[in-house]
């Protein structure tokens, strides 16, 4: 097994992930299997119960290194096949309190697996400010020289900036952070997150980890990068467009849906549409904010109206849900493309309760515990009241109850699907008949027919939730189902997909095979036509 740490250096949020994921694209285009791990040096209890703004994620066990081999072995493809290589991704910071212990594992991690099977890729900024317009170099001197007082060594230096380095900066950094101008390379910025492991392949790293890691790899042309740079032009020469309003209640913070966004974008994608995320503070739309700041409240509604479709993502606590409710009911009344996510699915049939069953008060257990029609409830087998380590995690399997369903076709007719959940309430099952009477039908339920997962509105353009996450299965080159869906019906394009069988217009062709990971096996599936 080889190794592959990336770490950060100079501010957070540099692009570490999209590294790592470059990294891992051009390494499984060789012909190698690829896993990453993400580790986030954040120690709480339970970190999954704070909210996105607190930039706080579930902690890593403290046997670290065993967990790392451990987890690298797993097979991640559909072959079974045990992966090669193993990408992974230290979170933070360079220097922060929180990642010591992590660095100080991986210290001794190098040593155990030898060197030939680890190396080090350290990305850092190079700031160019805008009163010289001179790339400064000092920033990514200091976050090496700690990294290394530290006992780490990078074997690559991937200096992310706003225009690409210059020779003299990049000899420079060569020069006084100890490695070869040709282990210095250069991330500017792109159009597309897509050119990234483009960018990474013309400045050589294939070589040299060939090289520095003795990789078994063949230096041929590779299809799966053709394509890729297909795909990536091809975001390049999008001219229409299609507009989502996200509602929710971290809006100020574009990454707190940072899956959600991306699982939108493969599917702006692959019907040919560039896309528009109209982020929409649920607060915003409710009563309270016309009496105290009416602009806004105006501005929020205008961002809904003028929207193609509707995204209602995960979440939870009481704020914003009154504004979600009402953006689902303006969905479900204009026969606009609707999609929630867990408790957007839930609020979906509290709104469907209310406005079309009657019953005014109806209502989550997690907002009303007095409510007379609860038709979302706490799952019996969790602790009410403790907030920790409770939810239902990981992946299930749904069983699509329903031959007709529009979801079901989109998942290309199949009798269930497996996806990743993450919720600790969920639709009462005893009410569930009031609503099948009146058109909310339940079609995907877990297996054992007690678990709502899937809901679908008759008579409807497009009005799906879904109590999973689908959006953390979705890739580049294939879409998740229910974000297709909803892309495909704010397009306009629904039917005539359905129409052909589940299939694209010529021009809008895109790949839909399974989700191996294995190295050309989607990519060579994968045509998109010339415009």
């Amino acid at each position: 097994m080889k190794y592959i740490l990336v770490t950060g250096g100079v501010i957070s949020g540099i692009g570490k992930g999209i590294i790592a994921s470059s990294v891992g694209t051009i390494l499984k285009s060789c012909g190698l299997h690829v896993t990453a791990i993400k580790i986030d040096p954040y120690i709480n209890i339970d970190a999954g119960t704070f909210s996105p703004y607190e930039h706080v994620v579930p902690h890593i066990t403290d046997a670290i290194q065993e967990w790392v081999m451990k987890q690298a072995c797993v097979s991640v493809d559909d072959d079974g096949v045990e992966p090669q290589i193993c990408v992974i991704e230290l979170g933070g910071t360079v220097g922060d309190i929180e990642s010591m212990p992590f660095i100080e594992a991986f210290r001794q991690f190098q040593f155990k697996v030898k060197r030939e099977n680890f190396c080090n890729i350290h990305v850092s900024l190079i700031p160019q400010p805008s009163t010289t317009g001179e790339q400064k170099t000092k920033p990514t001197q200091n976050s090496v020289r700690e990294l290394r007082g530290l006992g780490l060594s990078p074997d690559l230096i991937m200096c992310r900036c706003a225009t690409p380095v210059e020779t003299a900066v990049k000899e420079k950094i060569s020069m006084f952070c100890h490695v070869e101008p040709t282990q210095v390379i250069c991330v500017h910025d792109v159009s597309s997150v897509y050119k990234v492991p483009l960018l990474l392949e013309q400045q050589g790293v294939v070589s040299y980890f060939c090289q520095r890691l003795n990789l078994p790899v063949e230096m041929k042309p590779r299809k799966m990068l053709t394509k890729w740079k297909e795909m990536a032009d091809r975001s390049d020469r999008l001219l229409e467009h299609v507009s989502i309003a996200l509602v929710g209640k971290y809006t100020k913070l574009s990454d707190s849906y940072a899956s959600v966004i991306k699982a939108l974008e493969h599917s702006a994608l692959a019907i040919n549409h560039k896309l528009q995320v109209k982020y929409i503070d649920s607060a915003d739309l409710e009563a309270t904010t016309l009496q105290d700041e009416p602009v806004k409240y105006h501005e929020a509604w205008q961002k809904l109206c003028s929207s193609h479709g509707v995204l209602v993502p995960g979440g939870f606590g009481v704020r914003g849900t009154e504004g979600k409710m009402l953006a689902i009911s303006w969905a479900r009344k204009q026969n606009k493309p609707f999609l929630g996510v867990c408790l957007g699915m839930q609020l979906a049939v509290c709104e469907f309760a209310r406005n079309v069953l009657g019953w005014e008060d109806a209502s989550s257990t997690e907002f009303n515990p007095e409510s007379r029609h609860p038709v979302v409830i706490e799952m019996p087998e969790h602790n009410p009241g403790q907030m920790g380590g409770t939810m239902r995690l990981g992946k299930r399997r749904t069983i699509f109850k329903s031959s007709s369903s529009l979801l079901r076709k989109l998942y290309g007719n199949v009798e269930y699907v497996e996806e990743r959940h993450r919720h600790r309430f969920e639709v009462n099952p005893e009410l569930t008949h009031h609503f099948e009477k009146k058109g909310l039908q339940f079609v995907g339920q877990d297996v054992e027919g007690e678990r709502m997962e899937v809901i679908e509105l008759d008579d409807h353009c497009y009005f799906v939730g879904v109590q999973y996450h689908p959006e953390f299965t979705s890739r580049p080159i294939k879409p998740s189902p229910p974000y297709f869906g909803l892309l495909l019906a704010a397009a306009g394009k629904l039917q005539s997909y359905l129409a052909k069988g589940c299939r694209l217009s010529p021009r809008d062709t895109y790949s839909d095979r399974s989700n191996n990971s294995s190295p050309d096996m989607e990519m060579s599936e994968l045509k998109f036509p010339s415009l």
